[in-house]
């Protein structure tokens, strides 16, 4: 499943409730209203090799909810309460924009831009001229390399990617000394967070580690992946890290969906299906769904920060860590979950065990390590209900179906909507201009879309298009998602805590949850600071995760071009702590195949 300018604008009649504006991010309305083409320029200080972090490192936490930190730090013991109680905690920070996704999120936390400017509005959208649905990051023009004489499908890069990310511009403005290193389980997030120049970009596919042509195929990870397989965890057994009374939630988690072979409760087992002796596909989705598969991803981290030798080079490098299992743990059982609560535990572990070897490798002091998430979750629908909550499935098939009867008496070509994907509708080629001179059809269009159960409003790409002034925080989000070609020719907005669902008619659900709207739910996550330049405390004003990079780009002394985040001066030492030395040697640059 798994957004200008000041013209003005018409809403054709549609209506949205106070309680949508009320879940929108109305603190964020005074900093998007000046996110165009005309953003401040970045202020950053003079590039002097002497006075940058050696290293920089970005953790992002897929699909971690900002709530998170404050339901569960009480039971962090490591890196997680580390950045917490020793960083610096930005607690009102969230996404001013509609499509709450992987691709998206990492996109903009690494480029310092909303999708409007970086370009990748979805995880993945309808392709015009192929005539099919592409993925964020597929690539024709390259080719997937696995490890272990693994044979992953198809070519990945960040060629969709409009603007440079933060590491690229390091490299680029520091002569090329810079070694960009970046891991996930999902190649969207691993490349998005690196960029177009990398050297070593790594993500889990076909039972083991990946990377494509553009990027450096790193010895270490071979024998990484020899040494300790995914599949070495075949066996094992996702227990409860906490006793009974210390869970906030129930045993069971309402409208939970988990990975075939599992039970909806505690203890999991990594076996695949029932009967299984060996590691088949289903036992790839329950690990990828277990705190092995976050351990695994740090395991390879440490292992390149030793065999590059990361911050220990002439250079300041750039190492991206994306923890994508909390992602996976969030669609299966929901935040109101055992499981989210137990996962974030035993990350909290593994993120004290990067630092630690950060602080002995490179130098406690030497680097700087920001947390994000690249978006939230919505709760799960079976859940809210019982609250007495408005909350349900927006069947999108439903909602194509009824788009296609209203377009009947209007001899268009059948079909006319080539794709639904998330909020985006389009339509084949030529029919939305020819709606937009058939105010009759257009508005048979509309209203069938608002028909369907769940729907709060329509937008139109013409309405977008010019990024309009407006003081509607829905309408913002969308326009600030918005990029020609990619985005749909309709936009469609469910209600609060209405599940944007894509399964076939007549076929179950295979999910629990899922994200991708412009509510707090799934707008707000945490951003945190640690190390190199930090003030350490708790910050309140009302940031983006945009602002990141170019808060990165400050403390390395390198310019970004201006783009919709800030620089985060506030949590800015105004001189630099001398740094602790590690005691390692220097290493040689590094190089990708790109060079």
């Amino acid at each position: 499943m798994s957004c200008g300018a000041g013209s003005s604008f018409q809403r054709g009649g549609i209506k949205v409730t106070a309680l949508l504006s009320l879940l929108v991010c109305h603190p964020l309305l005074a900093r998007t209203q000046g996110a165009t083409a005309g953003a401040p320029t970045i202020q950053t200080r003079p590039a002097k090799s002497s006075d940058r972090p050696k290293l920089v490192v970005l953790l992002v936490v897929d699909q971690m909810r900002a709530d998170y930190v404050d339901k569960f730090r009480f039971q962090w013991t490591g890196g997680l309460k580390r950045l917490v109680e020793e960083g610096a905690w930005f607690r009102d920070a969230a996404f001013p924009y509609a499509a709450t996704e992987t691709c998206v999120g990492h996109a903009t936390i690494s480029t310092g831009a909303f999708p409007a400017t970086h370009g990748m509005v979805a995880n993945a959208w309808w392709d015009r001229d192929a005539k099919k649905l592409t993925t964020c990051t597929a690539d024709p023009s390259v080719k997937n390399i696995g490890y272990l004489g693994a044979t992953p499908q198809g070519g990945d890069s960040a060629w969709r990617m409009a603007v440079p990310s933060f590491a690229e511009e390091l490299k680029f403005q520091t002569g090329g000394a810079t070694r960009i290193v970046s891991f996930s389980l999902k190649a969207r997030a691993a490349i998005t967070m690196a960029g177009h120049k990398a050297d070593v970009v790594t993500w889990f596919d076909s039972g083991n580690w990946a990377s494509s042509t553009p990027y450096t195929v790193e010895p270490f990870i071979e024998e990484q992946a020899k040494a300790h397989p995914p599949k070495s965890d075949f066996g094992k057994t996702w227990a409860p890290s906490l006793p009974e009374k210390s869970y906030l939630y129930s045993e069971k988690a309402l409208g939970a969906v988990p990975p075939d072979g599992w039970d909806l409760a505690f203890p999991h087992p990594l076996r695949g299906k029932t009967g299984a002796g060996a590691p088949d596909a289903a036992f790839f989705s329950q690990w990828a769904c277990s705190p092995y598969a976050d351990t695994a991803l740090t395991e390879v981290a440490l292992k390149a920060v030793d065999a590059l030798q990361l911050g220990n080079a002439t250079g300041t490098d750039f190492l991206a860590i994306s923890y994508s299992t909390v992602d996976y743990v969030g669609h299966a059982f929901g935040p109101r979950s055992r499981e989210i609560q137990d996962v974030l535990i035993r990350l909290d572990k593994d993120v004290g065990n990067l630092l630690t070897h950060l602080d002995q490798k490179v130098g406690r002091g030497n680097y700087v390590v920001a947390l994000s998430a690249d978006h939230g979750v919505v709760p799960v629908p079976e859940d809210m209900q019982t609250t007495g909550a408005d909350a349900g499935l927006l069947r999108l098939p439903e909602l194509q179906d009824k788009i296609e009867k209203a377009l009947e008496p209007f001899h268009l070509p059948k079909p006319a909507v080539a794709s639904v994907n998330g909020s985006d509708v389009y339509f084949v080629s030529d029919v939305y201009e020819k709606l937009q001179h058939d105010p009759a059809a257009m508005q048979a269009v509309i209203e069938a879309a608002l028909s369907q159960p769940g729907v709060a409003a329509v937008y139109r790409a013409d309405e977008l298009a010019n990024r309009p002034a407006t003081q509607s925080p829905l309408l913002r989000a969308f326009a600030l998602n918005y990029f020609p070609g990619r985005s749909g020719d309709l936009l469609i907005v469910p209600r609060p805590y209405w599940l944007l669902d894509s399964t076939p008619i007549g076929k179950p659900r295979t999910y629990g949850t899922g994200h991708g709207v412009p509510y707090n739910y799934d707008q707000h996550v945490p951003v945190l600071f640690m190390g190199y330049g930090i003030q350490p405390g708790e910050y309140f004003q009302s940031i983006t995760p945009a602002d990141i990079a170019p808060t990165f780009a400050a403390l390395c002394g390198i310019t970004l071009a201006p783009r919709d985040g800030h620089v985060l001066s506030e949590a800015l030492r105004k001189s630099q702590p001398t740094p602790v030395t590690a005691t390692r040697a220097p290493a040689g640059i590094r190089h990708s195949s790109h060079d």
